[in-house]
């Protein structure tokens, strides 16, 4: 069995003695002139590409693997269409982005960037922070990256509530889970507001002027989804004016983050580079999620993580 691994260029993978199995590794640009070898696909890359043109001479090609969990990178029309599984890395990065947005919500409400700046500037400053100790919160997207949001903040004294497609009782993790088509309704009910859903054409610009109009104004926002699920020129206005509290944002609608881009000037928001579900053990873990799938692949088992490609992600 042929595995390919599409790799970034900056750190290339070790392949490990597996019987029957050859590994071979390329970069995206080399994809296309590789990809008739493989059975299987791994993306240990996340850069985008068109690759419409490649799947053409994907002849023997039977899977596919992720190492993101969204997987809307990869999903274009003939993908969807074809007979290949296609399966993502959920799980192995659920920890890591729950301790970014619990450290991104509470460095917010404890004003600790004001502080920072403050301390570069060689200014004692005392100020009055807030808490989050019986807040509300919000998870949009109550799959494995959003349970275990879920638990973390619960963990920490917050009230959870959860928004998916449909409205549902709720669980161990969410007091609620609502329907969020119905988000401009509700969202001044919160606190703060985590975004966590994948990105499909239901989620595209789920949170427009119209919702970030109905957030109170001492309300947060959190993104570590995928940046088209914001309409990012309103997310602006909204935190320029003052009519949001603050923003904590790891994704946008495109990356890099252009320069010319207002956020950067803000004091009421913490960006960062697409980098919550960075570990110092994330190469282990999607080795060992690789793995246990291709054992599974060889002996003819059913894989887990198989993404539903209409749906655009796992369902559970």
């Amino acid at each position: 069995m042929n595995v390919l691994v599409v790799e970034s260029g900056s750190d290339r993978m070790s392949f490990p003695g597996i019987d029957g199995v050859e590994f071979r590794s390329c970069l995206m640009d080399e994809l296309a002139d590789a990809v008739s070898w493989a059975e299987v696909l791994l993306f240990r890359t996340f850069e985008t590409a068109d690759l419409r043109g490649v799947w053409p001479d994907a002849e023997n090609l039977r899977w596919i693997h992720a190492s993101s969990a969204g997987v809307d990178r990869l999903l274009d029309p003939v993908l969807r269409e074809s007979p290949w599984t296609l399966t993502n890395s959920g799980g192995i990065l659920d920890r890591a982005i729950a301790e970014y947005v619990a450290a991104g919500i509470l460095a917010s409400v404890k004003k600790l960037p004001r502080a920072l700046a403050r301390q570069r500037e060689r200014v004692w400053e005392h100020r009055v922070a807030g808490g989050i100790h019986g807040r509300a919160a919000l998870v949009v997207g109550p799959g494995s990256i959003g349970r275990e949001i879920g638990r973390v903040l619960g963990a920490l004294g917050m009230r959870v509530e959860a928004a998916a497609t449909s409205e549902r009782p709720g669980d161990s993790e969410f007091s609620r889970i609502r329907n969020f088509r119905e988000l401009p309704l509700y969202a001044g009910e919160y606190d703060v507001i985590v975004l966590a859903t994948p990105l499909t054409d239901a989620s595209r610009g789920l949170v427009d002027a119209a919702v970030l109009g109905a957030m109170r104004s001492d309300a947060g926002l959190v993104n570590i989804a995928r940046g088209p699920v914001v309409d990012e020129r309103a997310l602006c206005d909204v935190l320029g004016s003052g009519e949001i509290g603050w923003a904590v944002l790891d994704v946008f609608e495109v990356e890099p983050l252009p320069d010319t881009s207002p956020l950067w000037d803000m004091d009421n928001v913490i960006l960062t580079a697409h980098l919550a579900g960075d570990s110092d053990d994330f190469a282990e873990r999607l080795w060992a999620l690789f793995e246990d799938n291709l054992q599974r692949y060889v002996r003819g088992s059913e894989l887990v993580n198989v993404v539903d490609m209409q749906a655009g992600y796992v369902r559970r």
